[in-house]
């Protein structure tokens, strides 16, 4: 093979001209004659016996090209475009048959899609704001009182009138212009007051009412209520309150923590919940910090990115999303049935994600380029180490499986990251309403 020319003919698409020497495209003639007679019969043969020139006379000089060509043509383009120093992206090739013959070189011309040039500046010293990771006393409580509502148990209320969050039993049938309606009947529900469950109004009028008591309710359906021949319709519900029950909280105290948890007192308990979620608000600091650089790296980003890149990662990320639904028992074709989705529908439900994918992936591999990063084999070893750990295989399978040109990308692009990162300008949060004060100043003098 050999590539006779190489020509950028538009933003992201290359025009290669392509020679396979005459002798290996005959080989490969040759072999595809040696595949196929064996279906083929002529007159005065038996089948499969007929020799390579009867067959050739007979259908025509080109009957095994076609064949031949698509034999020779991936590893002929993917040699052509190493030889050009492009990058070609998986897209629509155009091709064109420029020259072929018995002896002849084979001669054909593509059109490919290549990597887009982009440029970006400006990746050094990006002002970010880091939120606060700080956990208060009140930020404890709260989450306690999650705990207590978490081991509360129900128990029956006969002291009182039915309040908001009790939860009661009733009867209830409902009637619209007097007649009652499919779906409108119910014995000994259970209905959490103030959970909005039922249509507004339907919860409040059951407040105030003891167990026993039997009266109406009187409600109007929404306007965009789901049953059409309720819509807006005023109805009236006969109720019957057979039970009142209320949360009972437990009481925080050294036994109750035992009971729930490895610790021994309150003090204790608060303690570690404190320190888990300063943990967890510092981890939820940096990823903002992160979204907010990456956010800033996709402006910065110059230049024409083919919508190929896009569909690309859209068809990735749906393949990666069948297989998470099949860890969950479902299957993609399931899901699409589920959420009376279409095939173009759920692609464009992932178009944003892909472009911020793509965008940033450009970026990185860009800076990584402008800043002469290239991974030690060192650090490619390590790499390797590690994904092995993870997925409990050995290292020379994951050697197999991801190309090492491929891993050291990858690891270039997180180092690039990673000086964003160090270069960054964060300011705490608290730091941006003064200011924004100074420069409300400077703009009034």
């Amino acid at each position: 093979m050999s590539l006779k020319s190489s020509n950028q003919v538009d933003t992201n698409r290359c025009e290669l001209v392509i020679t396979v020497a005459a002798d290996e495209f005959e080989n490969a003639i040759e072999k595809v004659f040696k595949r196929e007679s064996k279906k083929i019969t002529l007159p005065g043969f038996r089948k499969g016996k007929a020799p390579r020139a009867f067959i050739e006379k007979y259908y025509g000089e080109q009957v095994f090209y076609e064949d031949a060509i698509n034999m020779v043509y991936p590893s002929a383009l993917e040699e052509a475009v190493k030889e050009a120093g492009i990058r070609m992206i998986e897209d629509r090739v155009d091709f064109d048959l420029l020259e072929s013959g018995k002896g002849k070189d084979l001669v054909f011309k593509v059109v490919v899609t290549t990597y887009p040039e982009v440029s970006i500046e400006g990746y050094r010293g990006i002002e970010v704001t880091k939120k606060s990771a700080e956990v208060t006393d009140d930020d404890v409580d709260a989450e306690l009182a999650r705990v207590q509502d978490r081991n509360s148990r129900m128990v029956t209320v006969e002291d009182r009138a039915a309040e908001n969050g009790d939860t009661v039993e009733i009867d209830f049938e409902g009637f619209v212009d007097g007649e009652a309606f499919e779906g409108g009947k119910a014995e000994n529900f259970n209905l959490e007051l103030g959970s909005g469950q039922f249509i507004p109004g339907f919860e409040d009028q059951i407040v105030g009412h003891n167990t026993g008591d039997e009266f109406d309710v009187n409600v109007t359906f929404p306007e965009d209520y789901h049953v059409a021949e309720l819509k807006a319709k005023p109805a009236v519900f006969k109720i019957k309150l057979h039970e009142i029950k209320a949360k009972e909280l437990p009481e925080i105290d050294d036994d109750f923590i035992k009971d729930i948890s490895e610790f021994d007192t309150v003090a204790d308990y608060r303690a570690d919940v404190k320190s888990k979620l300063e943990t967890s608000r510092e981890k939820q600091a940096a990823d903002d910090v992160d979204n907010q650089l990456i956010n800033a790296l996709i402006e910065k980003l110059q230049g024409e990115i083919p919508e190929a890149m896009y569909q690309n990662r859209i068809t990735q990320d749906i393949r990666e999303f069948d297989y998470r639904l099949h860890s969950q028992g479902l299957d993609l074709r399931t899901y699409i049935q589920y959420t009376g989705m279409n095939e173009a529908a759920l692609r464009a439900s992932f178009k944003p994600q892909a472009e911020r994918q793509v965008k940033l992936r450009l970026a990185l591999e860009k800076i990584a380029e402008l800043d002469g990063i290239v991974p030690t084999e060192e650090e490619i070893e390590a790499e390797y180490s590690k994904l092995a750990e993870a997925y409990k295989m050995e290292v020379e399978q994951v050697k197999n499986i991801i190309p090492t040109e491929d891993l050291s990308k990858d690891i270039a692009v997180e180092k690039a990251m990673g000086i964003v990162r160090d270069n960054a300008v964060v300011k705490a949060e608290e730091e941006a309403p003064a200011e924004a004060a100074e420069e409300e100043k400077s703009e009034e003098a």
